[in-house]
Order: structure tokens, then sequence, then C-alpha cells
């Protein structure tokens, strides 16, 4: 009992330093509990949807994709017949075919896209009975013709789209115009999706291109019979055909799920990650803060050893104190969690995701996952400080407080960080030497764990050496209040090591990751200059791969100014090479001037013998592991034709980051071998404008594609742009994220400073007294915040840089061999660092400086 009273004593006797803590504690939890809270609504969502959605019993071709974008622009279908043979079977009370179809666009009267531009799919298909599971029609009536059309509620809403208007959906077998004749309203939240109906013969003349054709049959079971006992009987009528894929609906809607829990995995555990993240720094401002608490307890902590208190007991009371730390910021760190969660799903909202807090969704397991990891934390950061209370003797109450530190355990502790830090260094300079990219990963994640150990280890040393630097550029300007900025920073390097160690971190994986990025921009850039010889790239601005339908491809032809067209599609096949293996490859189809449009280091052979008949390339990779050389034949079985034997007239480098490994032929061949419905849409397109005529021809093509505004033509200096945009767009997520652990990080430096000021009452109090004056004394504080700034900042843009360099040479086994340093990013977050320690310094100094001078000699030291 005595422990425990002395634990509460102490503990709401700083609170204030405590709250600093408890902060630290708090956000970590928070992010941690939020991300689970998060990803559990919306993996709640998709749930529901997906079951709301399916039938009973759903059949559909064997090769049906869940969402996935058919290449062809024609989704997987079977023939009605089937629906009567299914509908036959017992158990069945209802039995309908089904249209849908993701490779369409939707846009209204003013050629505005109406799909979602979170990536969620544009959707269109006929109108049934088994929608009514999912939607009602709120307003109008179902489409009763082909110039007829009905649309969800949420996208009509987000587009002002009312009874009457006219949309114009974009297929890969023409366009439809129809009128709106209704609005149908989910009955559980639609993440975002836009969704519209036609009629069913409709339906299946323009987005299969064929009648009596449905992607899918959906199957009611008549009461009392199980989904599974309905699947048994349709099984047995189609003659356990495996033609067909025959689904409950539990199977059904976990089908839907698997499609999108990659998706939802990356997100959650790259959140989990930047949690994790944030954890590590908040050890070190926990660390710090019973550091210096036990620190200034010195004599106190010794007169309870003289007056019978064990080491055991000292070292409880100074965790028991963690755990209520522990305690309080992770039950704060668990509601704001759910706060996060909450404002993720409102931010989700703004940009055309939608997530209903009907949803949420709190498992029990969140809130214990957030106490458990808050609490475990906190007392194993507070370990090593109540091991040294434990230690201190009954004599120290007989001296000041803030006893250094043994010598003997700083040298100690210097050998064996910089033993760690060599090993990282090695192992970094390996992976700067690896032969592949996937034999240096390991390297580089070994050389990042392992110099980031040794630089927190060593932090102490490199404060002597790196604040004195410091101080020699910056302080020296102040005069004496420099000087004792600069002493005051060097008085305990392993409070000024910890405290830089944790804005380290977060600056060390900002500076990589910035490399690695300009890097990126840089050598794609490069290569374009070096690779590309097209003027214009043609591609889908959506971001999801979407092909390119045939009407936009012709009126990208008809463009006046246009020197050549090249199209690009890519097939799958599955290639036996000469040595009998069968390996599945993607190969690309493209017209012979393509060559001329993106530039390949040829090794042997002639490329432009691979677009004549029965002939290909292949790459150097594929060549070396298969010992492929020019002249022999590889036997080509496309998946939606034919086998065919293609003579091998080129071997191409792969040294490139465009089309590395691509395997090239023409299209002509792959016409002759896959059946023109069967074709895949181009992917891509290139144009080569003619001489003189550049600018004429851009605006003609950019006009040819008026009518489709899910296309976007680029000339290089677009691309670039694009490029640098998109690769630019996921660095400032990242770096948001990162946002979490250098906010931990400031709190660290503003604890450090508080309980530095407190430790220094009475020396504060005698410079007071002989004419230090307030605004010096402030000074003083906020020149010895910036320091520990920007030391932390050196360390942190220092090993970042070192990190991305190495990272910067995996890349280049992939083709991207520039490395480009991002020196005005790393300037302005120096930079930003000094700003960051002057507004740490902020409250510590202006407490310091209202301190009462006779009070603060008076305190006992």
């Amino acid at each position: 009992m005595t422990v425990w009273k002395t634990s509460m004593r102490n503990f709401f006797a700083h609170k204030g330093r405590m709250a600093l803590s408890a902060v630290a504690v708090l956000l970590s939890v928070a992010f941690v509990c939020g991300t689970l809270v998060f990803t559990d609504t919306m993996n709640t969502t998709f749930d529901k949807l997906f079951a709301a959605t399916s039938a009973d019993v759903t059949v559909s071709p064997k090769n049906a994709k869940v969402d996935d974008i058919p290449q062809n622009g024609r989704p997987e279908s079977l023939p009605a017949s089937v629906l009567a043979r299914v509908a036959k079977a017992d158990g069945v009370k209802k039995a309908e075919g089904g249209v849908s179809s993701p490779a369409v666009t939707v846009v209204d009267s003013h050629n505005e896209n109406m799909g979602s531009e979170t990536g969620a799919p544009t959707i269109a298909g006929n109108w049934t009975q088994n929608d009514l599971r999912s939607m009602e029609i709120t307003s109008g009536h179902a489409p009763r013709g082909p110039t007829e059309i009905m649309v969800d509620a949420d996208t009509a809403e987000k587009h002002h789209l009312k009874l009457g208007d006219e949309l114009r959906t974009i297929a890969a077998t023409g366009d439809i115009t129809a009128k709106i004749s209704g609005i149908a309203t989910f009955k559980v939240t639609n993440p975002g999706a836009a969704i519209v109906y036609l009629d069913t013969a409709t339906a299946q003349r323009a987005l299969l291109g064929a009648p009596d054709v449905f992607t899918h049959l959906s199957l009611t079971a008549e009461p009392g019979v199980s989904d599974a006992r309905l699947k048994q009987n349709v099984t047995e009528v189609l003659g356990g055909s495996t033609a067909y894929k025959i689904r409950t609906q539990d199977e059904a809607a976990a089908d839907n799920k698997d499609s999108m829990g990659s998706f939802l995995d990356v997100m959650k555990y790259a959140m989990l990650g930047f949690a994790g993240i944030a954890f590590l720094v908040g050890i070190f401002l926990i660390v710090n803060t019973f550091s210096m608490l036990v620190a200034q307890r010195t004599r106190e902590i010794g007169l309870m050893r003289a007056i019978g208190s064990s080491r055991k007991q000292v070292n409880r009371s100074v965790l028991l104190e963690a755990v209520l730390l522990g305690i309080v910021g992770s039950i704060l760190g668990v509601g704001a969690g759910v706060g996060l969660a909450v404002g993720l799903m409102k931010v989700m909202g703004a940009v055309g995701m939608e997530l209903s807090t009907d949803d949420l969704t709190i498992a029990w397991t969140t809130p214990v996952t957030g106490l458990a990891l808050g609490i475990i934390v906190t007392v194993l950061a507070a370990y090593i400080p109540a091991r040294r209370a434990g230690k201190i003797s009954p004599m120290a109450a007989l001296r000041d407080a803030g006893t250094p530190a043994d010598a003997k355990s700083g040298w100690i502790r210097a050998g064996l960080g910089l033993v760690v830090t060599g090993a990282g260094a090695a192992a970094l300079w390996a992976t700067t030497r690896a032969d592949k990219a996937s034999d240096g990963s390991g390297l580089l994640g070994l050389g990042v764990v392992l110099t980031l150990i040794g630089f927190i280890v060593i932090g102490p040393l490199l404060a002597g050496v790196v604040v004195r630097a410091l101080s020699a550029v910056l302080l020296r300007f102040f005069g004496p209040v420099g000087r004792l900025a600069e002493r005051n920073a060097l008085r305990n390097p392993r409070r000024t090591g910890a405290t830089g160690a944790a804005l380290m971190i977060g600056l060390a994986l900002v500076a990589c990751l910035s490399v690695v990025g300009s890097s990126m921009v840089a050598s794609a850039t490069d290569e374009l200059d070096k690779s590309v010889g097209a003027d214009f790239i043609v591609q889908s601005g959506s971001g999801d791969g979407r092909p390119i339908v045939p009407q936009a491809a012709e009126a990208l032809a008809a463009a006046p100014g246009i020197e050549h067209l090249t199209h690009y599609r890519v097939l799958d096949a599955k290639l036996t090479t000469p040595d009998g293996i069968t390996k599945n490859q993607e190969v690309t189809a493209a017209d012979p001037t393509y060559p001329q449009d993106v530039r390949r280091e040829v090794l042997s052979g002639d490329l432009d013998k691979a677009y004549g008949k029965n002939a290909m390339s292949v790459g150097e990779d594929f060549a070396t592991a298969h010992r492929v050389k020019v002249g022999d034949t590889i036997t080509v079985a496309f998946k939606e034709g034919d086998t065919a034997k293609l003579k091998v007239a080129a071997i191409t480098s792969d040294e490139t980051s465009l089309d590395q490994g691509a395997m090239y032929m023409n299209t002509s061949t792959a016409q002759q071998y896959v059946p023109a419905g069967k074709l895949p849409q181009n992917m891509l397109m290139f144009a080569k404008a003619k001489d003189g005529e550049e600018d004429a021809a851009y605006a003609a093509l950019k006009s040819s594609l008026a009518k489709y505004p899910t296309y976007k033509v680029q000339n290089q200096a677009d691309f670039k742009e694009d490029l640098k945009d998109q690769i630019g767009q996921l660095l400032n997520v990242v770096y948001g994220l990162l946002a979490l652990a250098i906010i931990v990080a400031v709190l660290g430096v503003v604890n450090t400073l508080a309980l530095s000021v407190v430790e220094r009452t009475r020396e504060i109090g005698l410079m007071r007294a002989i004419g230090l004056s307030r605004r010096q004394l402030r000074r003083m504080i906020r020149l010895e915040s910036v320091v520990i700034a920007l030391f932390g900042a050196l360390l942190g843009l220092g090993l970042g840089m070192g990190w991305g360099a190495s990272a910067q040479k995996l890349l280049a086994l992939e083709g991207m061999g520039v490395l480009e340093i991002p020196w005005p990013t790393i300037i302005t977050v120096f930079v930003a660092s000094a700003f960051v320690g002057l507004f740490a310094a902020l409250v510590p100094a202006f407490r310091a400086g209202r301190m009462n001078v006779l009070n603060a000699i008076a305190t006992d030291g």
C-alpha cells in the first residue's frame, strides 16, 4: 500500500509533465484504434453490401472475375439457355438472368464523367427482382426500353441529376444515350460506386454485344430449401459442368470481399506501421520523462532508501507511475481513436467514398489492443529509469539531484553503438552491390534497422560532436546567452541524444522517401527522354487500367496532322520454350511503328523482324532463364484464342524502366490467332505528329477525345508532370502520416525542456539574480531547443539520405538508374526543424521567465 500511495503522490505531483507523455501515448493508441475501427467499419460496410446484393445461389462463367475490367471490354458471359435449365432445378423459386459490366463510362449531357474519382467502379447492368434485395426505386420507374436508364440515388445527388436528364453510357460495343426514367436508393451503404440500369435487351446488346447471353444467373430458393442444397441441385442439373461457377450467397459475398481484401489490408497495415513509428518515438519521450523525474528525485529516493525502502519497492513505485500513465493515456487514446475513425470516414466521404456512421464497428479487440499496447509500451519505456531509481543508494540523500551517469557505462554504450552502426553501414553497402533487387531488399531492411538502432545508441556521443558544431555556426552570434544554451544542451548528452533521436526517426523516413521519390521521377524522366520517340501518349486518366474503347481509337485515327498512330495491346498467353518449360506470360501486340515510339536496346537479332509474320521478341532475362536465342521457336497458347508457333527474331535489353521484360509481336499476328471479339482493346496508344504540326496535332487529338472524358492525351511534358504529381501525392500522404511521429517528437522536446527548467530552478534563479534578464533567459531556452531540434534533424536527414541512396541502387536494377537528392526539400525540412524547436520552447521559456527569483534561489536542489 505504501508503494501505491507513493506512486500516486508522485504521479499527481508531476501531473503537468506526465500530461505531455500521456499525450504521446494517447496519439499512438488513437492511431492504432482509429485504424482498426476504420478498417472494421469498411469491412462491415462491404459485408452488408455484398450480402445484400448476392442471390441465394449465383451461376456465372468459370473465368469471370469480380469487378475486373475485361481487357476486351466485354465481361465473360453464358448463354441464356442455361437459365432455362437451372430454372427447372428442385428448390428454385425464381431464376433471373443478370447483366453487369464495370467496363463502362457514364457521362451527362455536358460530357462530365458520372463515375467516382476514388477508384470505385462504375457499373452498368439490367434491373432485376434480385436488385430489390439491396435497392428500392424511390423516384420514377425502371427502364422499359432502349431510351430509358435508371441511376442510383447517391450518384444522382452527387451530380445533381433528375428525372428526364440525359446520360450517355460508353461501352466497347458503342455508345447508348438514354433519359433517366428512375432513381433507385440503396438500402445499405453504397461506398461510392456509380450504378446505372438498362432494360435487359438493351443491356445484353450494348454491354455484351449479343442477345440471349448473361453475365450471371440469380436464383432464389423456395422456403425451407437451404442455399447449400440449392447449389447441389443446380450443380446436378448442369451435370457437374466445370464451365460454370456456382456459389451460395455466403460464397459469393466472400469472393467479393476477397477482391477488396488486398486493398483493405494494405491500407490497414500501412496505417498501423505509421502508428508503430509513433509508438517508437513516444518511447523516447517516456524514457526521457522518467529519467529526468528520477534524476530530480535522487535525494528524495535516497531518503526513502535510508528509512527502509528496498530497491524493489522503489523500482515498483516508478513502474506503477508508468502503469498509471499508460492507463490514462490509453483510455483517452481509445476514445480519440474512435473520433479519428469517424473523422477519416468524413474525409473519405468528402472525396467520394461514402461510409455511414450507422456501420461504425468497434470490436471488443480494439480497445483491448489499444489498452494493452499503451500500457505495455509505457511500462517497457519506464523500465530502465525504474532500474536506475532502484540502484540509488541511501547516501544519495546527502548529494544534489541529477548525479552524473556512470562514465564506464557511457563508453560501453558508445562502443556497442558504433559496432551496430558499422554493421548497418556494411549492410547498406552490400545493398548497393546486390545483383538482384530481391536479394538486396533484405540487406536494405537490415541496414535501415541496424543504422537506426546504432544512431539511437550513439546519440549521446554524437550530441557532443554535432551540438558543438551547430553551436559554433549558430549560437556564437548570441554571445553569452548562446554559450549558455550550448552548455545546457551538452549538460546531459544522453538526454539530448534521446530527445534528438525522437525527431530523427520521423525525419529520416521523410528524407529517405524524398530521395526515392525524386530518384524515381528523375529516372523515369531520363528514360522518357532517351527512349520515347512518340510525341503523344493516350491512356485512361482514371488510373484503373481501363482499356481504350474502339470508338475512341477510331476518333484518334481520324485526327488530322498525325504521321502514325500505334496500337498497344497486352495479351495473356502460356509460353512453351525450347527447353520444354511452360510459363504464363503477357505478350505485347503492337504496330510495326512501335519501335519508333519506344526505343529498345536490341542485344541480338532485328526488332523490326519481330513484327513480321509469326515472329516475336523476348527480353534478355527471359532469354537467359530459358536459354532462348534468336531463331528459336516458342509455342504461344493465347488465353482467348488458338496456339501459335512464333520464331524469336530479337532479344531486347531489360535495363529499362519502360516495358521491362516485354515481349513484342505484330498486332496482325495476334489478330490471326485471337478472334476479334476476344482481342484485348488498346491499353495505350502512341501518336507521332507530322513535322512542324506538333501543336496542331496535339489540339486535334484532344478534340477527337472530347466525347470520351475518361481518356487523356499527353505530350512528353504532360506525362512527366503527371508522373511527378502522382508520386508527389503519394509522398504527401506518407508525410501526413509521418506527421504524427513528428508531433510526438515535438512533445518530447517540450517535455525535455520543461523538466530541464524545473531541474535548473535554483540555477535560473541565480542567473537572474546576477543580471540575466527575462528576455535573455527565454532566448537561452529557445536557442537550446533550436539546437536540439537541429541536432535531431541533421542526424535524421543524413541517415535518411543514406537509406534513400541505398534504395535507389535497388531501383537501378529495375531500370531506374538516376540518383537525385531533393535538396530544396532537405533544406526546407532542416530550416523548418529550427522553427519546430522555437515552437517547442515557447511554453517552457515563458514559464522560466515568470519564475520568482527569490523562490527559485531558495529551491532545494
